[in-house]
């Protein structure tokens, strides 16, 4: 696989072996794994970053070489990193403040399996008892001829520009939203265009979320409902749209809250039935509507979902059943309506603000600038 960011990685391999370099290249599954999860890195901020996976490998290998241990024969005999130093060093790494113990557990050994099931080792070794970790030392020392090359430092460096690369997409998109906020009232054009460009499909799952989440947010705002516990009492209330927490934290949660209607909202990428009977099975078939990052019809996007329902359900009452729980569905046209409506009643710099505060509080970019 070559993407853009092939070529920093060749650069580190060139650096260290020399006109070997290729060849340890293709001798090891450690760094074609890596070069498999860094192809976001020059992608801009729409691209998802890979941290949890690759820094679950980056902190075990400089730990093998904080102890010098490759420059010596007996790791066999080294005790281990606990994980409690492992997890707190990942989460000082930068993105790395909400990471969770997944990776190091077992998701990282999974995924490199998934890519390369004919490699007998797995990355990450791990004594249940005792809570020690260990890099797998025959994943660092690749064979070239008669020479033994240890990859480890090349490791480390090759993560160190990846996670660079991506501080410094993600800088250039708060920038540039900065930068529009400071424009005059002639420029709104180009803000409205700089917003726009982010409804698209190719754009990653956590920013579509969070400009998703501020459109409806200022789309809903001016629209009104009667509520009270009694006649006397109904009083006149602005819908208020609220994010229930990190975006694409595939924690099983729901992505906004309307008040006072207690409307659901679950934002999605898939087309997959499963995950959206699965998320209305969640709320106990309550239903919720699903903000999806496509381009297809309305008309479409539901016939599809029925279509799968059928296959997956025989039964015409359980699909439909599940079919009525699907209160609304929201696609790219849809929610660029509701863009255009939202700019038409003066929500247009609100918007923007709202899209930098989530994204300051999603990329960590605040901590990040300290």
């Amino acid at each position: 696989m070559e993407h853009e960011f092939t070529d920093q990685i060749r650069q580190v391999l060139v650096s260290a072996f020399g006109e070997a370099w290729e060849d340890v290249y293709e001798r090891s599954p450690l760094l074609q794994y890596l070069n498999i999860k860094t192809r976001s890195a020059t992608r801009g901020a729409k691209a998802r970053g890979s941290f949890a996976n690759i820094y679950a490998v980056y902190v075990l290998v400089e730990d093998y070489l904080k102890n010098g241990l490759d420059k010596r024969k007996d790791y066999a005999d080294y005790e281990g990193a606990r994980f409690t130093d492992l997890f707190r060093r990942q989460r000082e790494l930068p993105f790395g403040s909400r990471l969770q113990n997944h990776a190091l557990n077992s998701r990282m050994n999974e995924e490199f399996k998934k890519y390369f099931p004919q490699v007998e080792y797995v990355p990450i070794l791990r004594d249940l008892q005792t809570n020690r970790y260990w890099i797998n030392e025959n994943l660092l020392k690749v064979r070239t001829g008669k020479k033994t090359n240890n990859i480890a430092h090349a490791i480390t460096e090759i993560v160190d520009r990846y996670v660079e690369a991506k501080r410094a997409a993600f800088k250039k998109f708060l920038e540039t939203c900065e930068r529009l906020k400071t424009v005059t009232a002639e420029g709104d054009s180009t803000v409205a265009g700089f917003i726009s460009g982010l409804l698209a499909p190719n754009v990653d799952a956590r920013i579509f979320e969070i400009v998703s989440y501020a459109i409806l947010k200022f789309y809903y705002h001016e629209q009104t409902v009667y509520f009270g516990y009694t006649p006397d009492s109904v009083q006149e209330e602005n819908l208020k749209l609220f994010k229930t927490g990190r975006t694409n934290a595939n924690d099983g949660g729901i992505d906004f809250v309307m008040r006072p209607l207690g409307r659901f909202f679950q934002v999605t990428e898939t087309l997959d039935v499963k995950k959206y009977f699965l998320d209305i099975d969640k709320i106990e078939r309550f239903t919720v509507s699903f903000v999806i990052k496509s381009e297809e019809t309305i008309d479409d996007l539901r016939q599809k979902l029925r279509e799968g329902a059928e296959r997956q359900y025989a039964i015409k009452a359980i699909v439909e059943k599940y079919m009525n729980c699907i209160e609304e569905l929201i696609n790219l046209d849809v929610l660029r309506q509701r863009f255009w409506e939202a700019t038409t009643q003066g929500y247009l710099r609100e918007i923007l603000d709202e899209i930098v505060r989530q994204s300051r509080v999603e990329f960590n970019y605040d901590e990040e600038a300290e």
